[in-house]
């Protein structure tokens, strides 16, 4: 049996990962060349993207003095609330995907862009990776491993409101800790205006000048912009940001062209 890597572990479409419940290993998956069949090719841990311990004591000082994290959800699914749901995933992987903010479905399983709106990412994802329909909820997951995921406040929100300016003042430096010190890419899909905007935050006024302009462009599903980021740690990289409409069910205006977009950029992205 010859086995071919499925995806580029460099590229953007990364590896995909599964973690092993009873071994504890990391794997990537690999696909047979005369069957088909996936198969799983195990890889140390460190070939994974792990979250700095001291990071995430960061993110959960800053969320025991945060008001508004939807606590009764949390205690639904037994989930600890200062716990940030931040995805990671291959710290090398080329494409990232930056949303809003976590939801119920996302506490759940303590991953983002899991829920319904999620779905519609993955779906897409899987498509294009394996040229076939996602056949499972398990393959959504795996195939989400192979890229990085963020957002702009790691934890959900009552009422699934976006979150007050302040509090994702509150909680910028940190998330661009994640960006640019926990990822080595510079492509990342924005899904919705909250998410887009988040780079305007505590930027030069000509940044967000220019992203105002950019997002007023009938086109901005389609082309991309380049925005500066830096950490006061003193990190810094450019990202290109390539946004996208918000994926929810409830966005009625692009929720039949969503796929379309999201595989258009893909293939631009490829």
């Amino acid at each position: 049996m010859v086995l071919d890597p499925l995806l580029d572990v460099k590229g953007y479409k990364g590896a995909l990962w599964h973690r092993s419940d009873s071994i504890d290993l990391l794997c990537r998956a690999v696909v047979c060349r005369e069957s088909g069949a996936l198969a799983l090719a195990s890889l140390p841990r460190s070939a994974a993207m792990s979250f700095d311990p001291q990071l995430r004591q960061a993110f959960r000082a800053v969320a025991a003095q945060t008001e508004g994290i939807d606590i009764e959800v949390y205690q639904r699914f037994g989930k600890d609330p200062l716990e940030p749901i931040i995805g990671l995933g291959d710290p090398e992987a080329r494409l990232g995907f930056f949303g809003r903010d976590p939801g119920r479905d996302e506490v759940k399983y303590g991953e983002p862009f899991i829920g319904s709106g999620g779905q519609s990412v993955r779906r897409v994802l899987y498509e294009h990776v394996q040229g076939a329909p996602l056949p499972d909820f398990e393959a959504s997951r795996a195939v989400g491993r192979g890229f990085f995921w963020s957002n702009t406040v790691p934890y959900k929100p009552v009422g699934n409101q976006a979150w007050s300016m302040a509090v994702k003042r509150r909680f910028h430096p940190l998330m661009r800790r994640v960006l640019l010190d926990s990822w080595h890419g510079q492509d990342l899909i924005t899904l919705g205006r909250e998410a887009f905007f988040w780079f305007a935050i505590d930027q030069p006024r000509d940044i967000g000048r220019q992203l105002e302009a950019f997002w007023a462009q009938e086109n901005r599903f389609t082309e991309s912009i380049e925005v500066p980021l830096s950490t006061p740690e003193g990190s810094r990289r450019s990202l290109r940001l390539h946004p996208l409409p918000h994926p929810s069910p409830l966005n009625q205006t692009w929720l039949e062209r969503f796929p379309g977009l999201l595989q258009a950029r893909l293939q631009a992205l490829g």
